[in-house]
């Protein structure tokens, strides 16, 4: 059994935690809007101020995700996008950068169809460094979340304004990695994230865990990270990059010269909110 062994995320929030600091994640759809175009930006993210990367795997079916990420996937897989592409582009980003994490976000069924013993051996090779899989509950811990966890990969848990102190003891069982809060209630990129509310979920999560706490949905501005990211571990901002993206595009839905670097300007805006800069 191949075995995950470079340990980047806790090295990242160990590195961040003797700072007394917080982390960026953006998130961005492996292939949108095209596999080159992609790359660029994923390889660009880091200098730009992006702690890890939250790489989505396309899928036709984002039931989590608001409109910009539905789309997102939709211009992926039109240009060609699929799990094995994903994963080429991981490889291609470890070719130039070994310490920024990885963490593949997406839903079960293309794994499924993938293999997951294979899935799981690929990612590993590929230098992912763990997975958040949004329609796998804790009930179905044995289909993915105990076969990674015997790979020694991250399986990153979600909690939500609505689980309960009851419920999160079973979310929380076999979570390593972090905990990812979502912010709202509903799908992404549709709400700003409510600060006060979070400040009290992430002291409750903190009882109840000692992983770090990672907070997404409803993140958009720079305001919005420095006010998150005083309050947890880290912030994770996609639908708002994932738009930039969009938005860059030509009318034929394809990208324009400065589509690479429009997305990574709003990026280095985004991390100049961590920790007050």
């Amino acid at each position: 059994m191949t075995k995950y062994t470079s340990d980047r995320l806790n090295v990242l929030f160990a590195k961040l935690r003797s700072k007394s600091a917080s982390a960026l994640g953006i998130f961005i759809t492996a292939g949108d809007p095209d596999f080159d175009t992609s790359l660029k930006i994923m390889e660009g993210l880091p200098e730009e101020g992006a702690d890890m990367i939250e790489f989505g795997m396309p899928f036709s079916d984002p039931m989590a995700d608001g409109p910009a990420i539905q789309a997102s996937s939709k211009r992926a897989l039109e240009a060609g996008g699929s799990l094995k592409k994903t994963l080429d582009m991981v490889k291609l980003f470890r070719e130039k950068n070994n310490f920024t994490p990885i963490i593949l976000m997406g839903y079960y069924n293309p794994i499924y169809n993938f293999g997951i013993q294979k899935f799981l051996t690929e990612v590993i090779k590929a230098g992912a460094d763990g997975l958040i899989v949004v329609d796998l509950p804790p009930e179905e811990d044995e289909e993915l979340c105990i076969p990674a966890k015997e790979c020694n990969l991250p399986f990153v848990r979600l909690t939500a304004p609505t689980t309960s102190n009851q419920r999160l003891t079973t979310v929380l069982q076999n979570a390593t990695g972090f905990i990812y809060y979502v912010s709202i209630t509903g799908i992404t990129g549709t709400k700003d994230v409510p600060v006060e509310l979070v400040t009290h979920a992430v002291e409750n999560l903190k009882e109840h865990s000692n992983l770090p706490i990672a907070v997404g949905f409803g993140i958009k501005t720079r305001k919005h990270v420095e006010q998150v990211t005083r309050i947890a571990d880290a912030a994770i901002v996609g639908s708002e990059v994932v738009n930039a993206i969009a938005n860059s595009l030509d009318a034929d839905g394809k990208a324009k010269p400065e589509t690479i670097q429009t997305t990574l300007s709003l990026v280095r805006d985004l991390a100049a909110g961590v920790r007050g800069k």
